[in-house]
């Protein structure tokens, strides 16, 4: 009879964690992880483009050390931070992140518009090679950041629904920190368009 108790008992628990989210806090939490493991291993696969494309730009226009010092100084903020999955507890540490990737796409974006300067360095095979190579990599860092960003949607929405926040709040779980748009500002104003009208 006690046995008969201990498993109804048992069983009740079990169907009061699935009822409360419990189980969906935890299949949430997996799915964020490997997400993530996703956005940092197509960041980690651009950070390895870096030191080549600085090379082979600096074989054809060495004058350009600033940018070229920029590029290599970014990419050395971006490997100073661990991307671990302890990151996403913490939002200044995701802001950090999101603030050196941020760092190295802008030094990288004016890397290549003085690339455009110099035909010869345009028109060499381990260039064009990596840049396509890049172009890639920016492509898979976009769809990857979208996967983690939906993943957090559903997280975070379990985190703040009713009866679920309750089980939240229980056992610690918060929302965690996703994405945003550096320039937010800047690409929610419409651009004026001026034909030279007077």
């Amino acid at each position: 009879m006690a046995r008969l108790s201990l498993t109804a008992m048992l069983a009740v628990f079990v169907l009061t964690l699935n009822g409360c989210g419990y189980n969906a806090f935890q299949a949430g939490d997996e799915s964020i992880k490997a997400h993530w493991a996703e956005v940092v291993n197509q960041y980690q696969r651009r950070a390895d483009l870096v030191p080549n494309l600085v090379n082979v730009v600096k074989g054809y226009a060495a004058h350009e050390k600033e940018i070229l010092e920029n590029v290599t100084l970014a990419r050395s903020r971006v490997a100073s931070i661990q991307a671990t999955p302890e990151l996403l507890n913490d939002p200044k540490a995701f802001a950090a992140f999101q603030q050196a990737q941020a760092g190295l796409q802008g030094a990288l974006s004016r890397l290549i518009a003085v690339a455009e300067n110099y035909p010869q360095l345009k028109a060499d095979g381990v260039f064009r090679d990596l840049m396509a190579q890049l172009e890639g990599t920016e492509n898979r860092i976009t769809v990857a950041r979208n996967r983690y960003i939906k993943a957090v949607e559903g997280y975070n929405v379990t985190v703040r629904s009713f009866p679920s926040n309750l089980t939240a709040i229980v056992f610690g779980y918060t929302v965690k920190p996703t994405f945003e748009v550096a320039n937010e500002k800047e690409i929610s104003t419409a651009p004026k368009v001026d034909f030279g009208q007077k």
